[in-house]
């Protein structure tokens, strides 16, 4: 039984389903997460309310589920957001859902599910569209794409508070990384505000996101990976403008993640909100006799990778030791822990073992180490690795599945995700540059283009499809620097001022080059440079 409430949960797992199919019951889920406040507000108010407790554990079959650790369950069952409460079938079709109930709201839902199933049972039930099995709407890869996500900057930026969208403000950092490029002027005003309003002032690192659209209304969690993805993004802030303004905050979250939720081998998922919200308003002092927020320790496959290719980004634009020391650590734990033969595992906490062979962790450590071998000239091996798993894998039918398509309740039923096939498609393109091997390359194009025929229902939230679709219609920049990692011209090569660069250290083993020079690769003859004002010089030609 949960310490917080008075319902029997089980875990979720086919022994519940199996549970619910003898003894005739509907199916209580209830996704969850360690930093949701709002989660634990539920089963402070709502579940642990006896007779709500009694009618759920007598007419259900209880389940909770922690999202971060079921990501695949999260993207089948989610209504909106967190707490989300989903009855199913012992199948695991969905009867209905919310997000939060209280006690009143949940005893209404409880009786009229109970309700819909004495009459119709398992019959009520539903399979989501995207869980129909129908294909994907395929198109042609072209400019247009970009162009059209580029034009949906403009229309959907707030002109008056920054960011995009008018209710509440999520930082989005993949959307400021693409407009960047292409509207630089709405990505650092957005990236102020960000850092106005939702950076904490006293441990560092990045809230979740403000209720409202002025960017108050802060809602107080820090998760691992979007602190990393907007380390990422201030750093490549600064790559472009060289303001102290964009690289403190990146400098400032750093610290926070190794000072925070560093666990000696990795770091830990998240951090909720602490128990009041008067806790932010004090000062370093004020906080040190106060209860910490709660902390999940579990480090994650696909959040340390984003952290690791976060922090190589940060100390390529600025030789940071320390964030190119907790970046090379992280590798090693995923590395020795997460990674066998390619395949990825979530987590692993002591015997409890996370899923295997996600897209989502796939994706996100193949281009932590493709990142790796940019920057420190070693990772090659495991990003193929990892990367050539998730394609003999996952890939089916022109697109990825967003892991194996097995297991209870919905689960069963393939799952092609738009941003998971984004970021697999974004390391290919790196890893088809940095190898030379165009078959990752066409795997790209196929996976992007599975998804072209509604690229005018792509939207700002998924801005990265733009940015991959741009990369596929031109060759990347690429600068193949035939010395070791760490050189002047290496160095030079990293602070190029385009993001979407790839940066192959050591190309003299792997291209014909002559050692010690750079080249800058594309068609035509590739001229050597051997100083970094000389590479400057080429960039600048080849735009």
């Amino acid at each position: 039984m949960n310490d917080e409430t008075r319902v029997e949960w089980r875990d979720w797992g086919p022994d519940a389903f199996d549970e619910a199919r003898r003894t005739g019951k509907p199916v209580l889920l209830s996704l969850s997460a360690t930093w949701c406040a709002g989660c634990h507000e539920m089963d402070a108010e709502t579940y642990a309310e006896p007779r709500i407790a009694a009618n759920v554990n007598d007419g259900f079959v209880p389940v909770r589920v922690d999202v971060d650790r079921h990501p695949r369950v999260r993207e089948r069952y989610n209504m909106g957001g967190f707490p989300s409460t989903v009855f199913a079938t012992p199948d695991g079709e969905i009867l209905t859902g919310a997000m939060y109930l209280g006690p009143e709201g949940m005893r209404q839902v409880l009786e009229s599910v109970r309700g819909v199933w004495n009459e119709k049972g398992a019959d009520a039930g539903r399979v989501p569209r995207s869980l129909s099995g129908d294909p994907t709407p395929a198109g042609e890869v072209t400019p247009v794409i970009e162009e059209h996500i580029a034009g949906q900057l403009g229309e959907k930026y707030d002109s008056d508070y920054a960011g995009w969208g008018t209710d509440a403000k999520f930082p989005l950092p993949r959307t400021v990384e693409f407009a960047l490029k292409r509207e630089r002027g709405q990505a650092l005003r957005t990236l102020d505000a960000v850092r106005d309003n939702l950076l904490d002032p006293v441990a560092g690192g990045f809230f979740r996101y403000a209720g409202n659209r002025n960017w108050s209304d802060v809602h107080h969690e820090k998760r691992l990976d979007d602190n990393a993805a907007l380390v990422r993004a201030f750093a490549n802030a600064y790559l472009y403008t060289g303001e102290g303004a964009y690289r403190r905050p990146a400098e400032r979250t750093v610290a926070y993640l190794a000072d925070d939720l560093w666990t000696g081998v990795a770091f830990g998922g998240s951090q909720g909100p602490a128990a009041g919200r008067e806790y932010y308003a004090l000062d370093e002092a004020g906080r040190e006799g106060t209860t910490r927020p709660r902390t999940d320790l579990t480090a994650y496959a696909g959040a340390n990778a984003v952290a690791a290719e976060a922090l190589l980004t940060y100390h390529a634009y600025t030789d940071d030791e320390r964030a190119r020391r907790y970046a090379r650590r992280t590798l090693e734990y995923l590395d020795s822990e997460l990674v066998d033969g390619g395949v990825v595992t979530r987590y692993a906490d002591g015997g409890d073992r996370g899923e295997s062979r996600l897209l989502v962790d796939h994706a996100r450590v193949a281009a932590a180490f493709v990142r790796a071998e940019q920057v420190l000239g070693e990772g090659l091996a495991t990003a193929r690795a990892v990367a050539d798993e998730a394609i003999e894998s996952l890939h089916d039918d022109g697109s990825f599945l967003d892991g194996p398509a097995e297991g209870p309740g919905l689960l069963d039923r393939p799952l092609r995700p738009l941003d998971g096939n984004v970021e697999m498609a974004d390391a290919l393109v790196d890893l088809a540059a940095v190898t030379g091997d165009k078959s990752y390359r066409r795997v790209a194009r196929e996976s992007i283009a599975a998804f072209a025929g509604a690229w005018d229902r792509i939207g700002v939230h998924v801005a990265e499809y733009g940015s991959v679709a741009a990369r596929l219609c031109r060759e990347p920049l690429v600068v193949a620097v035939a010395t070791e990692p760490g050189s002047d011209l290496h160095r030079a090569a990293l602070r190029v001022a385009d993001h979407e660069k790839v940066v192959v250290p050591n190309a003299d083993e792997r291209f014909d080059l002559d050692p010690g020079a750079a080249y800058v690769l594309g068609d035509g003859e590739a001229v050597p440079a051997r100083t970094p004002d000389e590479l400057v010089a080429r960039v600048a030609e080849r735009a």
